[in-house]
């Protein structure tokens, strides 16, 4: 779709605009006049909502570099808000930058995650600390190699790339709200030690703040920022509110006590399906053949679950909704600081963490979420 624009104003594509966070760039960038906005999608199923408003939308896939690039022509800005599986996060990476320098777009503005320095990260862990990929999540190994796979391409200096790393971004739509309120529904909600570990949460709408200031700022280019809200957030903190609003207290949480994290095995089907021998070959399959491979292969390549990370206090393991994942976070004792993005961005995160969770809650009631099971 093809919509006329003053020359004078920037045009941000946003690319996976459909997604959580993506949606609410293109609603708050969109009520800007210094800025144009350029949802870039990958089906015209995921318009759904996009195409109500008059916008310069555009369709390409995301995994070859030539349709993308078509696809940016015209922005100044690119904004990677695109989710995928761990082969796919770094494949996209170096076809975002590729896409990138073919469409004449100035910058990247790359969103990475606080997960590569691990879940439970180290004491005075900050965008200094040195990153590794042998974590136990494959998500956070996948996140360092695309950041380090930028970075290496970058050198060529066709792309300016900023690198953000939100940790838990929550809002109306997140997982973090709805699975919460689920559990709730469902008798399942759990926590470690009470809730206490820390929470390095950022409401979209903060994340959004920083994703503008990095697409603006000149000085940002080159660099990594962390970024969260202003408060430091216990997972109790998160997680009570919630409960008190559905009409639950602490006490329907189960304490669990974890042993130790088994690391996850990646896919090597994952990886080969983004090769362009696998492109030419599946280009000669029929679309219902293709759909049956998929869907044998996705069961064939699914390793079996490793032993659970925890186990119940005087609670039956039925019952329970701890994934390594949140394991993991609410072991954290840590408090990422975003100071560095204070200092180059100017970022100071608007919405106070209590409005969030408002809002939040707000979208909970909406969505009818964290009524019982019917039966």
């Amino acid at each position: 779709m093809n919509l006329p624009s003053t020359p004078a104003v920037p045009r941000f594509a946003v690319v996976g605009a459909s997604g959580f966070i993506g949606l609410r760039t293109v609603e708050l960038l969109s009520d800007r006049t210094d800025c144009a906005v350029v949802p870039v999608v990958r089906t015209a199923a995921s318009l759904a909502v996009l195409a109500r408003q008059r916008l310069d939308w555009r369709i390409a896939g995301l995994l070859a570099p030539a349709p993308l690039a078509a696809a940016l022509r015209g922005c100044s800005v690119c904004i990677h808000a695109a989710i995928g599986d761990a082969a796919q996060i770094v494949h996209m990476a170096e076809v975002a930058y590729r896409a990138c320098a073919a469409g004449g777009v100035r910058r990247l503005v790359w969103l990475s995650s606080a997960s590569v320095h691990g879940q439970d990260c180290a004491p005075g862990t900050d965008e200094a600390s040195p990153l590794h990929d042998r974590h136990p999540l494959v998500y956070n190994n996948a996140k360092v190699r695309a950041e380090r796979r930028l970075a290496r391409l970058a050198r060529d200096r066709r792309v300016e790339v900023v690198v953000l790393r939100p940790g838990v971004v929550f809002g109306p739509r997140s997982r973090w709200i709805a699975d919460a309120a689920a559990d709730l529904a469902a008798g399942r909600a759990a926590w470690l030690d009470g809730g206490r570990g820390v929470c390095n949460s950022i409401y979209v709408d903060n994340l959004v703040e920083a994703i503008r200031l990095a697409a603006t700022v000149p000085a940002a280019a080159g660099e990594a920022f962390l970024v969260g809200d202003a408060e430091t957030v216990t997972w109790a903190d998160l997680l009570l509110p919630i409960a008190a609003h559905l009409g639950r207290n602490a006490t329907v949480f189960h304490e669990v006590a974890t042993a130790a994290i088994t690391p996850e095995r990646e896919s090597r089907f994952a990886a080969l399906t983004l090769t362009p021998a696998y492109a030419r070959l599946t280009a000669l399959v029929p679309a219902r053949a293709k759909r049956l491979a998929k869907a044998l292969a996705a069961a064939w390549a699914t390793p079996p679950p490793p032993p659970n990370p925890w186990s119940f206090r005087g609670a039956p393991a039925a019952k329970s909704r701890l994934t390594t994942e949140l394991t993991l976070l609410q072991r954290c004792r840590w408090k990422l600081p975003h100071a560095k993005a204070s200092r180059i961005l100017g970022y100071n995160p608007p919405v106070p963490f209590a409005e969030g969770l408002r809002r939040s809650l707000a979208w909970v009631d909406f969505a009818g979420l964290g009524r019982p099971p019917t039966t």
